[in-house]
């Protein structure tokens, strides 16, 4: 049941409850709240699947995923009125990088007194790459979205990022991002974030995938997926670029094109659809889950061409699933990947792709026996939401 009635009231719209199986008069340790303006996608399953799996009482609060720039500009203001109407004090509460945090605690600020506060940073504004399409850019980008994500991690008790290349990004940013500015440029800033920043990394429900496990064919060509956001920080090109290649080149294999798509679709996806003819066995977002799991578990070779990527969790997925990973020396991606196995999955350039790519078809099935799950079982909520647990509890100062 959802905990408190005018809790439940306000959180109606997205069903979101407490952790499974526990009643208003269970003990738990503490009680949670998660703040997302943008609640939808990654996001979302991040802040459910913990409350779901967590032994504190955490519920989460937030807006539809739309409107990004306004969620990040307004939604602090909606969030708070929401929050004043439900009437809930909890121990903790937890934001994510989409949230005005300093504007939802300044309108707060009695009803939060002596409430501590972490900023979760998914992404952060100051380092991700900007499409070209996108029309701030015509006005020599706008900093304030940066600037939202800096004032909000200096007012935050504890900044947590979800992989420490994004910890190391987010704080080299900051300071050409603050050297930027006319005068009074608060350097200081910087090591005050840096010395309360910590490295949470994503936890994501892997063990779901368990129940929808098939078996490759072993006479079945290789099969490369995609299984990401059709979108321009994922690098489509370089991807199917590497196709054609080897499709040139005369190699037998077989391409699924997953992955959510948008109003604007890059180019090269109806390109390659026309390219690659009858190699697309599917091409389109999975109608469920299960349909999902399914393909990551048939699928033999993940090559990820990303320029902007600050964990990776369609990548973990799929390497759960055992689909081969072949990843860029870049970004969050080689943290996932044990130094030892990394000559084997890890890429310097487009050239290496296509000579590795090639190779994991022409091997398929030394492929197939690879074992990669064992890379990432470590970010699966088993194992994450006892850490989150103990981290949150230290940070609130509540007893256990």
């Amino acid at each position: 049941m959802c905990h408190g009635k005018k809790l439940a009231l306000a959180l109606r719209e997205i069903g979101v409850c407490s952790p499974a199986g526990l009643s208003y008069t269970d003990a738990v340790t503490m009680k949670i709240i998660i703040i997302e303006p943008y609640l939808t996608g990654s996001h979302a399953a991040w802040a459910r699947e913990y409350a779901e799996h967590s032994r504190h009482d955490v519920a989460v609060l937030g807006l539809e995923g739309r409107h990004w720039k306004w969620r990040m500009h307004g939604g602090a203001i909606t969030l708070a009125r929401r929050f004043a109407d439900a009437a809930y004090r909890p121990d903790l509460i937890v934001a994510t990088d989409m949230l005005d945090l300093t504007t939802f605690l300044s309108l707060m600020r009695d009803a939060v007194s002596g409430i501590r506060t972490v900023v979760y940073f998914h992404e952060n504004q100051i380092t991700y790459p900007w499409s070209e399409l996108d029309r701030d850019l015509a006005r020599e980008r706008d900093v304030h979205y940066g600037f939202i994500n800096f004032a909000s991690a200096l007012a935050a008790d504890v900044v947590a990022f979800n992989s420490e290349y994004h910890r190391e990004v987010f704080l080299a940013g900051l300071r050409p991002f603050l050297e930027a500015f006319p005068d009074h440029k608060e350097m200081g800033a910087v090591r005050a974030i840096e010395a309360k920043s910590h490295v949470l990394p994503l936890g994501v429900d892997l063990r779901r995938f368990d129940q929808y496990r098939v078996e490759r064919h072993p006479k079945q060509k290789p099969l490369v997926l995609w299984n990401h956001r059709w979108e321009y920080d994922k690098k489509p090109e370089d991807f199917f670029q590497a196709l054609f290649e080897l499709q040139d080149r005369g190699l037998d294999f077989e391409v699924a094109v997953l992955g959510e798509s948008f109003d604007v679709i890059p180019p090269i996806f109806p390109e390659a659809r026309e390219r690659l003819g009858e190699r697309v066995v599917r091409m389109g977002f999975a109608e469920g889950f299960a349909e999902y799991a399914s393909w990551l578990w048939k699928a033999d070779i993940l090559p990820a061409t990303s320029i902007h990527e600050f964990f990776g969790a369609s990548v973990v997925q799929a390497a759960y699933c055992n689909c081969f990973p072949l990843l860029p020396d870049r970004l969050a991606y080689p943290e996932h990947i044990p130094l030892e196995r990394r000559a084997d999955h890890i890429y310097s350039d487009q050239a290496g792709l296509v000579v590795m790519l090639e190779d994991r078809m022409v091997n398929i099935e030394e492929t197939r026996r690879a074992e990669t799950r064992g890379f990432v079982e470590k970010y699966d909520w088993g194992v994450m939401a006892p850490r989150y647990d103990d981290f949150f509890r230290a940070i609130s100062g509540t007893d256990s």
